[in-house]
């Protein structure tokens, strides 16, 4: 039985032999480079870290009688967005940031008026998309965002009201990417918080607050692994 299945084998060798090997030296050596190199250069990042510091400014969160208004004044902001490549030029983010300032009422020509504390913390999920051209060598890459998460309020008003508000807010953005190293960039990014705070939720009375717009300018870094 051995002898036969040796036999067998023999007989294919030689048979294969003169078909595979002509057909295998007939294949450009640049071909087999481009294969091997495909996987390397055709791979997308797959993650991406991006802290970042910076400021926000806030708008008004109530609109009153006689030009009155209620927001915060502009405080520092802080956090760090997770990414994860989902094409070659589209990333699923995850966002969390946080600032905190002054509470004021704008009254007219006394202007804004203290009135206690506050402080935010911004969580959300983003779609970024990046203009980065493969076949450029330029060390600039713009890129947009968009999502939708929540904005969540701790209000300290003259030590009087104590008390929490968590309303959902979408955000656009717009930034650009400066390499600085490889899986190392700069990242500027100008980000436009769009929400409602829920007086219902923080103080149990049904008023209409105001539609904000909260512009958080910062920078950061971009870590690629």
């Amino acid at each position: 039985m051995r002898s036969l299945v040796r036999r067998f084998a023999s007989a294919a060798v030689a048979v294969l032999a003169p078909v595979a090997l002509p057909a295998a030296l007939a294949t450009p050596i640049s071909s087999v480079a481009a294969q091997s190199s495909g996987s390397v250069s055709g791979s997308i990042t797959q993650f991406h870290v991006m802290p970042y510091v910076g400021y926000m400014v806030f708008g008004n969160i109530l609109n009153g009688p006689l030009g009155t208004s209620l927001s915060n004044k502009p405080g520092a902001l802080y956090g760090a967005q997770l990414g994860i490549s989902i094409m070659p030029n589209l990333s699923l983010l995850g966002n969390i940031g946080t600032t905190s300032s002054s509470m004021q009422v704008g009254l007219p020509i006394l202007g804004g008026v203290s009135v206690g504390s506050s402080s935010m913390v911004m969580y959300d999920a983003d779609l970024e998309y990046d203009f980065a051209n493969p076949s450029s060598k330029s060390t600039l890459t713009p890129f947009v965002q968009a999502g939708i998460g929540a904005m969540n309020y701790s209000v300290d008003a003259a030590d009087v009201i104590n008390t929490h508000a968590t309303n959902v807010a979408y955000n656009v953005g717009v930034g650009a990417d400066f390499s600085v190293g490889k899986g190392v960039a700069l990242r500027l990014l100008a980000k436009d918080y769009i929400g409602k705070f829920d007086f219902q939720d923080a103080t149990g009375f049904g008023i209409n607050g105001s539609t904000a717009h909260n512009f958080g300018l910062t920078a950061g870094l971009r870590f690629d692994f």
